[in-house]
């Protein structure tokens, strides 16, 4: 076979969504949930530092993974401004309320500069992640447009520039290389899957990297560690699941982004009623149910309502959202 027929075979293959990726971002969004609610993270602090390890440079290696740098610069920069869209509004909500609520970020004093300097520069609260995504995909496009160089250029170019953006504080670095990482998997035709084995054995040393404090940090050798064997070991469940369980949570994986825009609104709501399940159940594990579940039901409806009532065109730029 010839390696323009690899090539081919191996985009068309990437059209296809790919399951276990789904479900491993279901697993990733739903953790993020969790040590967003704050009684959460405050009562079981290693736990959310050994979360906080893996969730989310795992979250930025798929997004890599997935970003498709073969597009038309007109549909990559309209997929793009369609991330950042609902990116903006809802920073600058959550920006807002820091200014109004008693909360850990609090904002004293917010002017209009403060404002677009936490939007475009430096966001605040959980939607770091879509600012990132952003600025690493336009540089990794950018760069993958070199003209006379060869693809290990290319990528070589991606990293630099994420690196700079690093430098200039737009980004964390750790954050943009995790998201290169997969972008060079995808680049070079490696599977996911081949990648990333699934194996449930690769939760052997992810324990045994835990009993070592000093690790826990996605920028350490052993957090590097513990982002991949995480992730084959999370993809290691997928098969014991049965087609009852699977529909839901690769619900919940196709519509990661609805999750992420939407689920600090209750969590943030769960404070209204954390007194009651905490009151009975102190550790808090009640608590927790109830509002990722709350958290997910409700962003998963106001994506429905978002298609139902034609608010997805002027807020995400397509028909339907919810996929």
């Amino acid at each position: 076979m010839a390696v323009s027929d690899i090539m081919t075979t191996f985009v068309s293959g990437m059209r296809q969504r790919v399951e276990e990726i789904d479900f491993l971002r279901c697993v990733l969004i739903l953790l993020m949930i969790t040590f967003h609610i704050v009684y959460i993270g405050d009562t079981y602090g290693v736990a959310k530092q050994f979360v906080y390890t893996f969730h989310m440079p795992a979250f930025l290696l798929v997004s890599g993974y997935l970003c498709n740098t073969s597009k038309g610069a007109k549909a990559f920069l309209r997929a793009m401004m369609w991330i950042f869209i609902p990116y903006l509004v809802m920073e600058a909500g959550y920006v807002v309320m820091a200014s109004l609520l008693p909360i850990r970020e609090h904002i004293d004093n917010l002017t209009l500069p403060l404002l677009l300097e936490k939007l475009f520069l430096h966001p605040l609260g959980p939607y770091w992640y879509l600012h990132t995504w952003v600025l690493c995909s336009l540089v990794y496009f950018l760069a993958m447009r070199l003209p006379r160089i060869p693809k290990w250029a290319r990528l070589l170019a991606s990293v630099v520039g994420c690196l700079v953006i690093g430098f200039c504080g737009l980004v964390s670095i750790p954050n943009a290389l995790y998201f290169m990482a997969g972008a060079v998997l995808r680049q070079y035709g490696v599977p996911f899957l081949r990648a990333f084995y699934p194996a449930w054995w690769a939760i052997l040393p992810v324990v045994i990297i835990a009993f070592m404090p000093s690790q826990l940090d996605r920028a350490t050798i052993g957090g590097m560690a513990i982002v991949y064997f995480m992730i084959c070991f999370l993809l290691s469940l997928y098969r014991f699941l049965g087609k009852g369980l699977r529909r839901p949570l690769l619900l919940i994986g196709r519509n990661t982004l609805l999750l992420l825009l939407f689920s600090p609104i209750f969590t943030a709501l769960s404070k209204l009623y954390q007194p009651f399940f905490v009151g009975f159940d102190p550790s808090g594990i009640v608590f927790c149910i109830v509002t990722v579940t709350l958290a997910t039901l409700g962003s998963l409806a106001i994506g429905y309502l978002s298609d139902i009532l034609r608010i997805s065109p002027l807020f995400f730029g397509k028909d339907k959202v919810v996929v």
